[in-house]
């Protein structure tokens, strides 16, 4: 569905580009093989005009225009939406050139390098890969989740969508239905942010929780989408990040590197084990969890009782 529609845009936006009249609807419709295949008049004006917008969003300058008989036209001029000229310097050059080396998902790393192809034809500057020649380290984001590419559409497109979902202490997943805002990856685990219908709340879902196929629906938002930096708080806030008070936990020794390395204190307590002080905020019960009998909390004691709620639900399942 999401190839359908950037090959229905791309065809779409050459219309218009390739044009030196406006265009009608009418004209437009004949042209492009999507819009022919169209149920009825309601739906080509539809489809058109969502499609209208999402070149406009994406920066096309389409232009309407009124001809002598009352009919609309259409058209992109090209001296109106042609970009400056590219002047990249060498840092810049590789900057870019390490943010395509993020992406492990091998879609996005074909976007990533087809763009790095476009823009070095274009004049960027080639730079050293200091990442290649110096380190044998490679900057990853690693993207294992199913949930992920419908889900950053969805994001990017402003579409609700819904998917089963399973909480930490649940035995079953349960439907959700969202307003996907962004996806962020904090920890090694990716989240999905945005507006939970059903409960008429911010929610956070760790998509590794997600099973079955995450379905899109052609709707409106319901609720306002938040700045970037108020969803990443959010994010940072249920996953655990940030912490109002501390727990003491026993630790197996040897094991738990990633909560030592948060642990304000640690004291060994002989036996194989040691005790950790650590910050104790939103979703820790969760974290720990994954640790197994590796780990066992002191207190307090709603987080011990959490912990075991979770352990509960895991073993039933």
């Amino acid at each position: 569905m999401a190839i359908a529609k950037a090959e229905r845009l791309m065809n779409l936006a050459l219309c218009l580009l390739g044009t030196r009249r406006p265009l009608s609807k009418r004209e437009l419709r004949g042209s492009i093989e999507a819009y022919l295949e169209a149920g009825s008049d309601e739906s080509f004006n539809r489809m058109f005009e969502r499609d209208k917008d999402d070149l406009r969003e994406l920066g096309l300058i389409i232009e309407t225009v009124e001809n002598l008989d009352g009919d609309t036209g259409y058209l992109a001029r090209r001296d109106s939406n042609r970009l400056p000229p590219i002047t990249l310097d060498a840092e810049e050059a590789a900057a870019l050139g390490l943010a395509a080396k993020v992406w492990q998902q091998a879609r996005l790393a074909g976007a990533a390098s087809g763009a790095l192809q476009k823009l070095r034809a274009a004049g960027m500057p080639e730079a050293e890969d200091a990442y290649e020649v110096h380190s044998a380290l490679e900057p990853r984001i690693p993207v294992h989740e199913a949930a992920f590419e419908p889900l950053m559409l969805a994001c990017r497109d402003r579409r609700p969508v819904t998917f089963d979902y399973r909480k930490g202490n649940a035995a079953r997943p349960e439907q959700r239905q969202v307003e996907p805002w962004t996806l962020e990856c904090w920890r090694g685990h990716w989240y999905l942010a945005g507006w939970d219908r059903d409960r008429g709340a911010e929610r956070v879902f760790r998509l590794s929780r997600i099973s079955g196929r995450v379905r899109s629906r052609a709707a409106a938002f319901t609720a306002p989408v938040p700045d970037a930096v108020t969803v990443r708080e959010t994010v940072e806030s249920w996953a655990g990040e940030t912490a109002t008070r501390t727990a003491l936990i026993r630790l197996r020794t040897g094991s738990g590197y990633p909560l030592r390395s948060r642990a304000l204190s640690v004291r060994e307590l002989g036996d194989g084990w040691d005790e950790l002080e650590i910050p104790y905020g939103h979703g820790l019960d969760a974290w720990l969890v994954e640790f197994g009998p590796d780990v066992i909390v002191s207190r307090p004691d709603d987080l011990r009782a959490d912990v075991m709620d979770r352990l509960r639900a895991v073993a039933k399942d």
